[in-house]
């Protein structure tokens, strides 16, 4: 067996064969690869060059086409960024550009680039609303059938070709019954109500009754027959101050409305312990909130941002207008078996500025606000052993607070309901940006399906998060309630 030599690396305590260190220069392999990629590094820092597709470009149009052009990487170039992001672009088209970048957008499908022709499309349609009608049976042509958002403004011609073909194309009609739900006019209405009370043939071979595909777009057949929404109008975005990011291009004014977020409270999770959070506190009076009937001057939906992401978590309003513990609320399957102390969230940094509103008295319990006997004392017990109100208060006032605007102004219905174009997906209003399935919760009360108020970026929430919170609420009942999703 050869002899082997120490790696002459300084603090590398390898040792090698003398056929290697001849080769190596008497470094060890690792040691010989880290310094060649040091020295690669270095050439690559030494030699990369700025290269900026976008100066002396002054036209939307042109620059949406630079951004959406594929480039071969090349480590010896960094590409400069635009200023703005393709959303604040997209935003800032004039009637005229939308039409250029819609002719744009099928040529790239004509020329099979289909996919970049398409993922055009649906950024004209989601935060312009502009209608593709003209468009819409050459999609079809070309077996273009997704997302069925692009199809909410089919012709009745469409329409009726779609819902002739779902009774024959099995491969598409799952996507067929979605884009007849965007559709969603009379006609449509009508349809799904027959098959709701003489279902097809085909109904057995679906993932939900034909009926269900209307969640997609966002509205039910009440008991009557009719359409039933499930998603407010308007929409506004949510945002931190002092970002500077697409929720503040949406209008001429960047002075949007003070709005509390992700403001801790002093009640404790009874399942984990960990404090609950006012997710979005608003006052009803707020446009966004023209629609909702709701007891109290102030809409605060709260949860605890661990168990949400297991199951439903409910509140009720006690009889102050305050949310309280649902004692709806029910374990998720196979809680218990998680261990609590990994779940621990440390939300020092959540501490944002809160609206005020006739709260609970200090050291009040959790059995004045409806949690079940059990559940109550260990909450409330847990949350006195960790720290009282006053210390709760005390760091309170020693962080650093965060302050979150609400928009001035309004926004497309449909602007953040594609999560995967990345657009700014934070709001109040608006068709929810399902990152799954879409998922109404039913009313553990009266077994209505809940409206969807909005819906909170993980990202928001802390950096490098991940997933989407969204709450909703059921009026006659006073109950909200906040789900999560993730992909």
């Amino acid at each position: 067996m050869s002899e082997r030599i120490p790696c002459i690396s300084e603090g590398c305590d390898h040792k090698i064969l003398p056929a290697t260190a001849a080769k190596t220069g008497g470094y060890c392999m690792p040691c010989k690869q880290e310094m060649e990629r040091e020295a690669h590094q270095r050439y690559i820092e030494a030699n990369r060059r700025d290269v900026n597709l976008y100066e002396g470009i002054t036209d939307e149009v042109q620059i949406l086409k630079i951004m959406h052009e594929s480039r071969t990487y090349d480590e010896l170039v960094r590409y400069v960024p635009y200023k703005y992001s393709m959303e604040q672009v997209y935003l800032s088209l004039s009637a005229g550009q939308q039409q250029e970048m819609k002719q744009y957008a099928m040529e790239l499908i004509r020329s099979d680039d289909e996919d970049t022709g398409k993922d055009i499309l649906v950024y004209l349609v989601c935060y312009h609303d502009l209608p593709l009608t003209a468009e819409i049976p050459e999609l079809l042509n070309r077996e273009i059938v997704y997302p069925a958002v692009l199809f909410k403004s089919a012709s009745g011609e469409t329409r009726d070709h779609l819902l002739q073909q779902v009774n024959t194309d099995e491969g598409n009609r799952n996507l067929i019954l979605i884009m007849l739900a965007f559709i969603g006019d009379d006609v449509v209405v009508q349809q799904f109500w027959q098959w709701k009370q003489s279902p097809p043939e085909w109904a057995d071979k679906l993932y939900a009754a034909p009926d269900g595909y209307a969640l997609q777009a966002g509205w039910e057949l009440t008991e009557e027959g009719q359409r039933r929404e499930l998603f407010m109008t308007p929409s506004y975005s949510l945002y931190e101050a002092g970002e500077s990011n697409a929720a503040r291009s949406e209008s001429d004014s960047l002075a949007g409305d003070l709005v509390s977020l992700l403001a801790p409270s002093f009640y404790h999770c009874p399942w984990c312990s960990n404090p609950i959070v006012s997710l979005m506190n608003l006052h009803v009076k707020h446009p966004s909130l023209q629609s909702v009937h709701w007891n109290s001057p102030q809409l605060d939906v709260q949860t605890c941002l661990i168990c949400s992401c297991y199951g439903v978590v409910y509140m009720e309003m006690d009889s102050t207008g305050n949310p309280v513990w649902s004692k709806h609320n029910v374990k998720p399957d196979g809680f218990d078996e998680l261990d609590i102390e990994e779940m621990k969230l440390d939300i020092s940094g959540l501490v944002s500025r809160t609206l005020d509103y006739a709260g609970a008295e200090e050291g009040e319990s959790l059995a004045q606000i409806g949690i079940e006997e059990g559940e109550q004392e260990q909450g409330w017990q847990q949350g006195k052993e960790q720290e009282s109100v006053q210390e709760q208060k005390q760091k309170q006032k020693q962080v650093q607070r965060r302050s979150f605007c609400i928009a001035p102004e309004p926004r497309r219905p449909f602007h953040g309901s594609e999560w995967a174009m990345e657009p700014s997906l934070s709001q109040v209003g608006g068709h929810p940006g399902w990152v799954q399935d879409a998922d109404y919760p039913e009313c553990p009360a009266c077994s209505t399906t809940m409206k969807a108020l909005g819906q909170l970026d993980g990202e928001l929430i802390q950096e490098h998060g991940e997933g989407v919170y969204y709450m909703f609420a059921c009026e006659p009942c006073q109950m909200t309630a906040v789900s999560y999703q993730q992909s």
